[in-house]
């Protein structure tokens, strides 16, 4: 006869964990074993990864849910290996192959390509994508043999490096706009080549501010103590970097909490980190306009003192 399982309790977490997503785990997987390793309350992520693709992950506790849209539009940087001359039904190792074609690209091949694909482009999103039609992901028409018309996203490639590698591979690191497939860039790379292509791998190296040497796995959380894992979070306030900071005495950080405006020397500015004074404490957001600060996402006092005493604990 099997025990009983141990019920978790949860509590409050607040803060930003950043995640090294393993390969295999869908982005909501990884974050359900996070969020059980922390016996937290409330979690979120801040946009998928797909379940072979590695890397960072940032995953949201308790107040920073509020904040976690700032990060699904982010610029992000990928690693990937693209094996050519070999076309997949899914754009990846995991597809049936559906076409081969010999090899020939020379380094010029390459130049070409890359000043092609760098720059504003138009995609077509694949069927094997989380993008729903009518409530339903595209993913899933495609298990069902259907294809969804899909209309072009108009994405910007920032940054795009291509290098050649043994056996007709090429690696790939792109920095990109919200929205871009990466498994579609890479068949598209492919198509500009004359022989078609898939991708071997792929890895998030980056997103936002946030760079893969600042992750944890979930092995390492794993193996750590409580405390320790809590040690691994980040302020809330993360998520807003490059918002301007404004610091209110505590009478007008306890009326800005409760929706108020306040009036002061400030320029006006579109993103604002407001904090309070006594005791040190992100508020939530706001912007500035004709001198006044008008709130935008707030925290609640309770979350506030979750924060400072989990902030507090050694």
């Amino acid at each position: 006869m099997n025990a009983p399982r141990t019920r978790v309790q949860r509590r409050p977490v607040h803060g930003v964990l950043l995640l090294d997503k393993p390969l295999g785990l869908s982005s909501n997987q990884a974050l359900q074993k996070a969020k059980w390793l922390l016996r937290a309350e409330k979690a979120g992520h801040t946009g998928t990864l797909d379940p072979l693709a590695t890397g960072v992950l940032p995953l949201c506790f308790g107040a920073a849910t509020k904040f976690s849209q700032l990060h699904l539009d982010a610029d992000k940087t990928y690693e990937a290996i693209a094996r050519l001359g070999v076309r997949t039904a899914t754009g990846d190792a995991e597809g049936e192959v559906i076409e081969e074609r010999p090899v020939i690209v020379a380094p010029e091949d390459l130049a070409r390509v890359r000043a092609q694909f760098t720059g504003p482009i138009r995609q077509v999103p694949p069927m094997h994508s989380a993008l729903k039609k009518d409530g339903k992901p595209l993913y899933a028409y495609a298990r069902e043999g259907v294809e969804v018309e899909r209309a072009p996203r108009d994405v910007v490639i920032h940054s795009l490096e291509l290098d050649a590698m043994p056996d007709d591979c090429i690696r790939i690191r792109a920095t990109v706009s919200k929205g871009t497939y990466i498994r579609t860039l890479g068949e598209d790379i492919g198509q500009a080549l004359g022989c078609g292509a898939h991708l071997r791998t792929l890895r998030r190296v980056a997103t936002g501010g946030f760079d893969a040497a600042q992750c944890v796995t979930l092995q390492a959380l794993e193996a750590m103590d409580e405390a320790q894992r809590l040690e691994c979070l980040l302020p809330t306030e993360t998520l807003l970097a490059g918002h301007t900071n404004v610091t209110l005495a505590a009478e007008d950080a306890a009326r800005f909490l409760s929706g108020l405006r306040r009036r002061g020397g400030w320029s006006d500015a579109e993103e604002v980190a407001v904090f309070g004074q006594d005791p040190y404490a992100f508020l939530g957001t706001a912007h500035v306009k004709g001198g006044e600060l008008i709130p935008g996402r707030l925290l609640n006092p309770l979350e506030i003192q979750q924060t400072l005493l989990i902030e507090a604990t050694p």
